[in-house]
């Protein structure tokens, strides 16, 4: 791993590319989209089976207590035989049975079909390091022959006969589908049920249903943050990946357009969906979307594009002697105001950068954003909700009341003029040049105040955590490149490897096990205001 994979793609094929994507929503699935030009070796060095660098010695905590163990330190002992996949899935069903009830992560578990699962895994061969671990997977995933509701009315009986390619990927790896989980209706706003009452908790506040556990993929944060499930995935639009990282201490990482299958998911807006991993650390968000990536041919956006890296050797931390150094040498770019203020955040955003900062390799520098940044960030990141409605519109025009609380944005896409959408597509271009050619003229990497302007232009994103507030967590968001997962990666260990934050883990929750925790009538309900927010 000589260079990250950034520095060889072209970077005005990638906007090419996302001109023809942008355009080809209209007619998803039937247009080839422009092959990004890559400089880099031809081979693919992505690795989904055994890789030295995915196996971690537990910590002495974790040996004693197997829902403790990320992804790496559960492969060490299972490869070596001193843990049984049975222990365990047992370990994460006993938690679920004790405390789902309170944090109403998951919507169905799949007990019976995981234990088959983990029997069938000793009649074939060792698959690598998700091998036997149990996995919690976003309810718009398809899942053969399991309900994949995503929480709404629309597919309240829908039971698809095939596996997403990424939850059929996970599973080729080893993977074991423990469940699925609680989301926001169709992926618009937190966990609810489709009318809005508020069901997932944020792990940290199980008893405070107010407390925002972040963005739709929610149920499988909280499932991974409350030591429910090994390791997750779910879903990101505007945030949903990132927020709810942010908001439980996880580490998750939301890769570029195409990287990653969106094949046998239910769709929200088809040149702004990316799914990806929720973990715990680098390493394992590393390991999942190893699994989950490369191309598909059932979907084009992920043709054409330069092979999937070492992504685990990219999040292993690299020493020179003793001494930490990047992976490679790498500008951090700081927006500006990202420091100011004296909160808690600010000065947990100063401690992070200054802990980046002392990491051989690194230069933390100030760089200023593209011309016209809030316009268009903001103003026309509303041009998403007619890709988002066009394909719903049957179910529209069937019954109103099948969208729930979420009706208004639906409504609002549907009723878009085609002048507004198209100045809405061109911006979007626009913006994508601005961030390329003037952002990442001064910097590798960019801190983020917000996960949306690299959602709409669909670049990479990993959220870590910097630290605590009041009891709760704080995050960071690190912008890249097109295609330069394996940076935010290798920056991301580096600083896990210096820091404690993400090993940190939320009490569980005080009370009877199989109370549903608040009583329903007692949980909040969504405000028009908080679902229009929520659903950006």
């Amino acid at each position: 791993m000589t260079a990250p994979q950034d520095v060889h793609v072209d970077r005005r094929s990638f906007v090419a590319r996302m001109a023809v994507l942008s355009a080809g929503a209209a007619v998803a699935g039937t247009v080839g989209l422009p092959r990004v030009a890559y400089g880099g070796p031809a081979t693919a060095t992505g690795r989904t089976g055994p890789h030295p660098d995915a196996y971690t010695p537990p910590r002495p905590e974790a040996l004693a207590d197997p829902a403790e163990l990320t992804v790496a330190e559960a492969a060490y002992l299972l490869r070596a035989g001193t843990l049984r996949p049975e222990t365990l899935l047992e370990a994460y069903l006993g938690r679920i049975a004790a405390f789902d009830g309170t944090y109403q992560a998951f919507n169905l578990v799949l007990g019976e079909q995981a234990a088959a699962a983990v029997r069938a895994l000793r009649r074939g061969h060792y698959h690598g390091p998700l091998h036997g671990i149990p996995l919690a997977i976003k309810d718009n995933y398809y899942t053969s022959g399991v309900p994949t509701t995503a929480n709404s009315f629309v597919f309240a009986d829908f039971v698809p006969p095939f596996d997403a390619t990424a939850v059929a990927r996970l599973r080729s790896a080893g993977g074991i589908v423990l469940g699925k989980t609680q989301m926001g209706p169709l992926a618009t706003t937190r966990a609810t049920t489709p009318a809005g009452v508020v069901t997932t908790v944020n792990a940290w506040t199980p008893d405070d249903p107010s407390t925002n556990p972040g963005g739709s993929s929610t149920g499988t944060a909280t499932a991974v943050a409350a030591r429910l499930a090994t390791s997750g995935i779910g879903t990101q639009t505007g945030g949903s990946i990132t927020a709810p990282s942010n908001a439980q201490n996880l580490t998750g990482l939301k890769p570029t357009m195409g990287r990653a299958s969106l094949y046998g998911i239910v769709p929200l807006t088809y040149s702004r969906d990316h799914p990806g991993p929720l973990a715990r650390d680098a390493k394992d968000a590393a390991i999942m979307l190893a699994a989950m990536a490369g191309p598909d041919a059932a979907d084009p956006r992920t043709q054409g594009l330069p092979p999937v890296p070492d992504l685990v050797a990219a999040a292993t931390p690299v020493y020179r002697g003793k001494r930490l150094r990047l992976r490679w040498p790498t500008r951090i770019g700081v927006v500006p105001g990202y420091t100011s203020g004296s909160s808690p955040t600010a000065a947990a955003r100063r401690e992070f950068l200054s802990t980046l900062a002392g990491v051989e390799g690194v230069s933390v520098v100030d760089v200023t954003l593209p011309d016209e940044w809030d316009l268009l960030t903001g103003r026309f990141n509303d041009v998403r909700l007619p890709e988002r409605s066009e394909p719903f519109v049957p179910y529209l025009r069937q019954d109103l009341r099948l969208f729930g609380v979420s009706l208004t944005s639906w409504l609002q896409g549907a009723l878009m003029g085609a002048d507004e959408y198209v100045t809405g597509q061109r911006a979007k271009l626009v913006l994508l040049t601005r961030v390329l050619d003037s952002l990442f003229a001064q910097c590798d990497v960019v801190v983020q105040t917000s996960p949306v302007p690299f959602d709409i232009v669909g670049l990479p994103e990993l959220a870590l955590p910097i630290g605590f507030s009041g009891g709760l967590p704080i995050g960071a968001i690190l912008g890249g490149l097109p295609y330069a997962e394996d940076r935010l990666l290798a920056v991301a260990a580096a600083y896990q490897a210096l820091t404690d934050w993400h090993w940190r883990r939320p009490a569980d929750p005080v009370g009877a096990a199989t109370a549903r925790g608040p009583a329903a009538a007692a949980r909040p309900r969504l405000t028009a205001d908080e679902v229009a927010e929520q659903s950006q």
